[in-house]
């Protein structure tokens, strides 16, 4: 019976992770890993929060708990960065971050040992590269992507003739933060205890605002300013890293210097490139006339995005020149910035990739992607009521454009009306 229970809690934590876009497919391996991070009580409390961000009395009231014992609970949880804490409007409030980017990353961002960190790379690394169904679910099951790649700077032409908006600047990020801090790259630190980590550094993953603010309170960050933060994107540049950060044009919460081997996001890149997991930049590169095929871009591309053909010459058949697929590219400029001829250069893609506003905005066009919108409006599961509202309201989503606009006209719900004319057909 215990065993039951046990297995019980876990599986409505996972439940519970699931019902937001950015969910953790259930498997024996996730089961493990959440037994490692999450005690059996902790997963049954965690299991009752709300996706939206809560206060301390509303975690009292779902758990059925005094609030000093359900404060206590709420620090406990987030000083093992399961969650989020921040101040908002003079009161506290807390928020449960998805696995990824989430408490996934968080749990090896340092050095730690409350729990077994190399039994967690080893999880980690079956579960999201070998099984492939949780990184299939959070990269390929939705047009929005979690995250997006930043141009590297030094490569942008200085006589204007890209435009380059401030969003698409990861200095800008970094120079706009109210908080910023730095800690262990989780991809190279797991790479590590596999004994399959590159030399590339590690004390290089940066967290910015409230998040980053939460992470440095409890230990997951060191607290920098934004010259050292800068300082350390140069050192990223220096070593061919991939700025990747979360898909948003404000607010931005993170941004992880890449490297094709060890990046969890590049790998799924190079894995399913023409099926675009990670948003690109703005920008492709372009080969020049006179390129020697010397294959310092070719090297350095983290996705494997370009490649050296034939030139055609006459006059050296044995010639060779770069090719880019552009399917595959991300724009992150590193070719650019290696080729020692100055052969390379970026131009504007022809269509513009769109960045959502704000996590919230990103989150509710996953969520309609996914048909999970439900979720975000009737965040309370706790209540029957609203459970039988978000079953309507998932059906709804699901009916043929005709009938969604008879079905919001009978409901009498301007928002409904502007959310489904906001689906993509």
């Amino acid at each position: 019976m215990a065993h039951h229970t046990l297995k019980k809690s876990y599986e409505s934590l996972e439940q519970r992770l699931n019902r937001f876009p950015q969910g953790a497919p259930p498997s024996e391996l996730l089961h493990q890993i959440l037994q490692i991070l999450f005690t059996e009580r902790e997963a049954e409390l965690v299991s009752l929060l709300p996706i939206k961000p809560f206060t301390p009395e509303m975690a009292s009231k779902l758990w059925k708990l005094p609030l000093s014992e359900t404060e206590k609970i709420l620090d406990t949880l987030a000083d093992k960065a399961i969650l989020l804490d921040t101040e908002q409007d003079g009161k506290q409030r807390y928020i449960l971050p998805p696995p990824m980017a989430g408490f996934i990353e968080f749990s090896l961002m340092r050095l730690r040992g409350d729990v077994d960190q190399k039994l967690l790379a080893e999880l980690y690394y079956q579960y999201i590269t070998v099984e492939e169904d949780f990184i299939r679910s959070l990269m390929l099951e939705t047009e929005t992507s979690v995250g997006r790649v930043f141009v590297q700077e030094p490569v942008l032409p200085m006589d204007n003739t890209l435009q380059v908006l401030d969003f698409e600047r990861a200095s800008h990020i970094m120079k706009s933060a109210s908080h910023i801090g730095v800690g262990m790259c989780y991809c190279r630190h797991k790479k590590q205890h596999l004994g399959m980590a590159c030399d590339a550094p590690m004390d290089i993953c940066m967290t910015f605002n409230n998040t980053a603010n939460s992470l440095i309170n409890h230990g997951f960050a060191r607290r920098i300013d934004s010259e050292e933060c800068i300082d350390l994107l140069h050192l990223a540049y220096e070593h061919n890293l991939v700025q990747f950060g979360e898909n948003v044009r404000q607010n931005v919460t993170f941004i992880c210097n890449c490297c094709g081997c060890c990046c969890e996001a590049l790998t799924a890149a190079r894995k399913f490139g023409f099926l675009q997991p990670v948003a690109t930049t703005n920008y492709l590169p372009e080969v020049d006339e006179g390129c020697t095929g010397c294959g310092k871009c070719v090297s350095v591309c983290p996705v494997g995005a370009l490649s050296l053909v034939s030139a055609n010459d006459p006059k050296n058949k044995n010639r060779k020149i770069v090719k880019i697929d552009e399917s595959v590219c991300l724009g992150c400029g590193v070719c650019v910035n290696n080729c020692p001829q100055k052969l390379l250069h970026l131009k504007p893609r022809d269509q513009r990739v769109i960045t959502p506003v704000n996590s919230a905005h990103r989150t509710v066009l996953m969520a309609i992607e996914k048909g999970m919108l439900q979720n975000l409006i009737f965040d309370n599961h706790a209540l029957w009521n609203h459970r039988v509202m978000a079953a309507i309201l998932g059906v709804i989503l699901k009916l043929p454009p005709v009938k969604q606009i008879m079905a919001s006209k009978q409901m009498k719900s301007k928002y409904l009306d502007r959310l489904l004319s906001k689906m993509k057909i």
